[in-house]
């Protein structure tokens, strides 16, 4: 029986692409065993503001840290949810949907606020957001799937084979920037299919501040079109 994995690293309130890549599996497995990288999506995104697009940061300890994974890096400084609130509600309050969707976000940013580690935040966001999208595939971690150390040592493709043959599947569907360093002739000597995503054609929706911004937090989608928002994962266009 055909069976299709995404394993990906998680995200801090990801844009809509990546639930539209969650939902496009049959099971998802997060890869927070590799190494943190600063400057990327772990612990950041960006919202739309009456000043263009802003950064929503969680801040982390990195010094004398250059090689932990993302399942280590800690926050350093739990107030990060009230000020990300403040952020939201200056840029959204006059969404659409803000008096629907905004209680609901801001509990659960403050109830993931006392967490001390980075992952742990980025996996309760993943999979509250993925159930207010009615998303609802399995998603385990990496290091639930197999041993850590092996994890960390895998070349990148072997540590994607790896799992992917550890939860039975026989697809793998992957975003399109791993194009660039994918062993594809790996997989193929398992008898694992790579699927490609692909992230255009999808609809353009209301925002407020002028031009539609299209890769801003999915939280953007949430405030702006609330219950409809799972229609809008739909791409019009391949």
């Amino acid at each position: 029986m055909a069976k299709t994995v995404v394993i990906t690293q998680s995200n801090y309130i990801p844009w809509r692409g990546y639930f539209d890549l969650l939902r496009s599996a049959d099971e998802v497995v997060l890869l927070d065993s590799v190494q943190y990288t600063r400057r990327d999506w772990r612990n950041r995104n960006q919202i739309k503001t009456a000043d263009g697009t802003a950064w929503l940061t969680i801040p982390v300890e990195v010094k004398g840290r250059y090689t932990q994974a993302i399942e280590e890096t800690r926050i350093a400084d739990p107030r990060w949810a009230a000020r990300h609130i403040k952020a939201i509600e200056s840029a959204y309050a006059r969404a659409a949907y803000y008096d629907a969707v905004a209680p609901w976000l801001f509990d659960l940013l403050q109830n993931v606020a006392p967490e001390r580690l980075l992952t742990n935040v980025n996996v309760r966001l993943i999979r509250a957001i993925c159930d207010r999208l009615a998303i609802t595939i399995p998603i385990r971690r990496s290091g639930d799937v197999l041993d850590r150390k092996l994890l960390r040592t895998a070349q990148p493709t072997e540590r994607l084979v790896a799992i992917a043959t550890a939860v039975g599947a026989t697809r793998y569907l992957s975003g399109p920037a791993a194009r660039a360093y994918l062993d594809v002739d790996l997989f193929a000597a398992t008898g694992i299919e790579v699927l490609w995503m692909t992230y255009e054609g999808y609809p353009e929706y209301h925002q407020p501040w002028g031009k539609f911004e299209p890769h801003v937090s999915v939280i953007d989608l949430l405030l702006n079109t609330g219950a409809d928002a799972p229609r809008y994962l739909t791409r019009t266009a391949t």
